[in-house]
């Protein structure tokens, strides 16, 4: 007699099989009770399966070139890009999959260079880059074998997750995949609260979902997900996005978060998962927290303990292409936000959303440029660096960070200094001091009245570069 481990790692896995054993054993009058064996076998297998575990060391190591890169972008891109007036705005204009389809039948993007994006992305000093597989609206920047709502069935007629993949890893960048959990355009996904079609009574909603079925819509975001993790090599992240559990939401339960972990884990473990499958309390459930557009207080901590964290940030307020949004974020403002988030600890995750003909909107390309040549030359205070240890003190007006491999402290200063800045406490711990963009000293002396401080000698003028930094040789 012969055995066989087989390893279920979902749900529909292990139901599907069980279905082919159950014909299999009709077909050849296997005795019924050797079947119930058997899948009693299968389910005990299935119940104890569990997440990956590791330890806290393992889970640093897997994640150290995340952590050391700190920079990274997202990119939005999809049929939205077409109205160009936000990624919402199927929902916003509670619009129906037939006044959207215009959109799909209209998506041709005659001007997208991937290699071209790529090099944008590493020349502004991007490390990894996370893109849409799939957004809310349901469409398919790949050649799903699922689905026809895709790029490859539009005018375009291209699998972009593919051509984006090559072109990134050619320039030396870690690849993502963002993947929505919610999508407006599967017949059997729900309406709910977030939906275009989201209802105020309750009866409406009993109306509307009537031969909506979740189950298949779960094995639907499984078999996406599998195709994503095994047809494009090795995948870095996959940012899932989002639950919103709660009346008329939807949360672990509704994706079979678990078991879709699972399967991701399986098939890429090595990958980096966010915090949006509503695992929040589920060991191995998630790797970093995700505050969105915002600048976070401090590091944040779960349980006492600070834990990885990335902010995903927009350059103005919208995540799709959005013609006429007008509050960019100056290059001033965006370093600003990528030093304070490495200040604390975290990661930033700064997000294009691409034109309809395939371009970076020029706003964006502008700020890109003017963080690249900050970059340049600065980058040393960004790359493997972190939070200050406590007993530093931060002057007015900058932020620091650190880098606990080469013990070099990095100040930034936000604010221009008149002459001089004040290191309080630094008297016994600083051995050299220079400008990071040009390596040039900076004499300092001991404070006369406050002996244990450092005065620093700065130019009058300040340097020719958006946030100049000092780099601190610590003894």
């Amino acid at each position: 007699m012969k055995f066989y481990l087989i390893v279920f790692y979902d749900y529909m896995s292990l139901r599907n099989f069980i279905i082919s054993l159950i014909n299999a054993c009709m077909k050849t009058k296997i005795h019924f009770v050797t079947l119930l064996f058997c899948i009693v076998l299968l389910s005990t297998q299935f119940s104890l399966a569990q997440l990956p575990k590791e330890t806290e060391a393992q889970k640093a190591e897997r994640m150290k070139w995340w952590t050391d890169a700190r920079f990274g972008m997202f990119i939005h891109w999809g049929l939205y890009a077409l109205p160009a007036r936000h990624e919402w705005v199927k929902n916003a204009e509670r619009m129906t999959n037939e006044q959207y389809q215009k959109y799909f039948e209209m998506f041709n993007p005659d001007m997208w260079d991937p290699h071209e994006w790529a090099k944008m992305a590493k020349a502004a000093g991007m490390k990894y880059v996370v893109l849409t597989a799939k957004h809310h609206e349901g469409f398919c920047n790949f050649d799903s074998k699922f689905t026809d709502y895709k790029s490859t069935k539009t005018p375009f007629g291209r699998d972009i997750i593919k051509e984006y993949v090559e072109a990134f890893r050619a320039e030396g960048l870690k690849v993502g995949f963002y993947y929505s959990l919610i999508d407006w355009h599967h017949p059997d996904y729900t309406i709910d609260a977030n939906h275009p079609q989201r209802q105020t009574a309750d009866t409406a909603y009993t109306r509307l979902n009537k031969g909506r079925d979740m189950n298949k819509y779960r094995e639907y975001i499984k078999n996406q997900v599998r195709e994503l993790l095994t047809n494009y090599g090795e995948i870095s992240v996959i940012w899932f996005d989002f639950s919103f559990p709660g009346k008329h939401g939807k949360g672990h339960d509704d994706w079979d978060s678990e078991n879709l972990l699972k399967m991701v884990r399986s098939l890429q473990p090595g990958i980096i998962v966010d915090d949006r499958l509503d695992l929040d309390n589920v060991e191995g459930g998630w790797d970093f927290k995700s505050p969105e557009q915002e600048q976070v207080a401090k590091w944040p901590e779960v349980n006492g303990k600070r834990v990885p964290w990335e902010t995903c940030q927009t350059f103005s307020g919208s995540w799709g292409y959005y013609r006429d949004e007008n509050t960019w974020k100056s290059p001033a403002q965006l370093l600003e936000l990528l030093i304070e988030s490495v200040s604390k600890g975290g990661n930033l995750l700064l997000n294009v959303g691409p034109t309809a003909r395939g371009n970076f909107d020029f706003r964006a390309q502008d700020r890109l440029k003017a963080m690249g040549e900050w970059m340049k030359y600065n980058s040393r205070s960004i790359y493997g660096c972190t939070q200050a240890p406590s007993g530093f003190t931060t002057p007015e007006n900058t932020l620091l960070t650190y880098n606990p491999v080469t013990n070099r402290l990095y100040i930034h200063l936000l604010s221009y200094p008149l002459g001089s800045l004040t290191l309080t406490n630094m008297k016994d711990k600083v051995k050299y001091i220079q400008f990071l963009h040009d390596a040039s000293e900076i004499r300092f002396r001991e404070n006369d009245e406050a002996k244990n401080d450092l005065i620093l000698s700065l130019p009058v003028l300040k340097p020719p570069t958006e946030i100049p930094v000092l780099e601190v040789f610590l003894k």
